[in-house]
């Protein structure tokens, strides 16, 4: 089985710098050798992006057509791959890379697989609620199909329609938050257990949610932003939050749901490595990819 590796390097925030830089960060990290010494690597490159914008345009989100065309390619790249029967592992950038990803599924494969989202955000913020006006608060919320009034129509053009049923997210912690701003929080519309919950056992938690995912769907797709690791484990990303899962906790989740067979694909994002000026951190991130992509390797294999 090949994988399909694509960089992304995106802002949300309508930047150029930050995790716009995590692709090559992670590339000069030796990400590629390390991912050809346990699988069939087919290196895309990474995905044009333009000069974004920090502008909130009147839908509320920063720089919205600019993220529409770069979730247009995203998707023809991922639809290209999956249709030469690749799995795809995209390295971002910030999370509405997830959107192009399973848009690009959908093409070349009739239909959208289930998702287990692994993130220390819901995110689902309505665009106009928002307090950051960055779509990689609301990736999620959008592809629920929550608070598309006035959204750009080129962006509303990307977005497939996922089911609350096809949903497991794993590892939030700002559900306080979310609240207090009186939006509801995702727990109410689909499967969610928050880090702490997580923390029990891990491996028990990600194998039942594939379980769960593959009631509904075939195949599944991994999403992890690396925000759900703690502070003290991974200090560079730009929302730092208390709690989060450590790392042996979050490899134990992702290794157990990739034993269970099904995923097609995956994306990792929020790396910003402005935050890791010595690139301290860089190398266990490679080494965490690199172990997805041999779990990824298995394909529809179950146990």
């Amino acid at each position: 089985m090949t994988i399909a590796l694509l960089g992304v390097p995106t802002n949300a925030s309508g930047m150029d710098d930050g995790v716009a830089g995590a692709p090559r960060a992670l590339r000069d990290a030796h990400l590629v050798a390390r991912l050809r010494s346990v699988a069939a690597i087919d290196d895309l490159g990474d995905v044009l992006v333009a000069a974004p914008t920090p502008v909130r345009g009147p839908d509320g989100i920063i720089d919205a057509p600019n993220l529409a065309a770069t979730l247009a390619r995203i998707r023809a790249a991922s639809a290209t791959a999956h249709r030469k029967g690749q799995r795809v592992l995209v390295v971002g950038g910030d999370c509405p890379v997830l959107i192009g990803a399973l848009a690009g599924y959908a093409d070349a494969c009739g239909a959208l697989p289930g998702l287990l989202f692994v993130d220390g955000h819901e995110d689902a913020w309505p665009p106009g609620a928002s307090t950051t006006g960055e779509a990689a608060d609301m990736e999620l919320g959008l592809l629920l199909g929550r608070s598309l009034d006035g959204v750009e129509p080129s962006l509303l053009a990307q977005l497939p329609r996922l089911e609350p049923a096809g949903i497991v997210v794993l590892g939030p912690r700002d559900r306080a938050e979310i609240v207090a701003s009186g939006v509801e929080p995702l727990d109410a519309v689909v499967d969610l257990l928050d880090d702490r919950a997580v923390q029990a056992d891990p491996a028990v938690v990600g194998r039942r949610a594939v379980d769960r995912l593959t009631r509904t769907a075939s195949d599944w797709w991994l999403h992890v932003d690396l925000d759900v690791l703690s502070t003290d484990a991974l200090p560079a990303v730009d929302y730092r939050q208390p709690g989060g899962l450590s790392w042996t906790e979050l490899t134990d989740l992702t290794t157990a749901a990739l034993l269970a067979g099904g995923c097609v694909g995956a994306t990792v994002t929020i790396y910003n490595p402005d935050l890791d000026p010595d690139r301290r951190f860089a190398p266990a991130i490679v080494e965490f990819i690199v172990g997805l992509a041999a779990g990824l390797e298995r394909g529809g294999q179950r146990e």
